[in-house]
């Protein structure tokens, strides 16, 4: 079982330059105007990765009763999932969405 560092943090996306604020409910793990987030972690919260590398959304996939966003890393490639936040733009949720895997 994955351990989790709750970080609800506020940011400057690195993709889009948008200031990115707390959810309030749960962790903050990605841009909800554009979707990117950073590789940061190892584990959920922990920020021990050295990577560094904007993840690009790539894709969706069902998680119980919500999706989570389906990331490559820009600078290593590996494969990361976030389930998705309810601010998120629904707009680029629906176009990276022909990508359900």
């Amino acid at each position: 079982m994955k351990q989790f560092t709750m970080r609800d943090e506020e940011f400057i996306c690195e993709n889009c330059g948008k200031k990115v604020t707390p959810l309030g409910y749960t962790a903050r793990d990605h841009c909800p105007f554009c979707l990117y987030s950073k590789h940061v972690d190892i584990m959920p919260g922990d920020r021990k990765n050295t990577c560094l590398g904007l993840l690009q959304p790539i894709g969706i996939e069902k998680f119980k009763d919500t999706y989570k966003i389906i990331y490559r890393c820009s600078k290593c490639g590996e494969l990361h999932r976030n389930i998705m936040a309810k601010d998120d733009d629904m707009d680029l949720i629906i176009s990276i969405s022909s990508n359900i895997i």
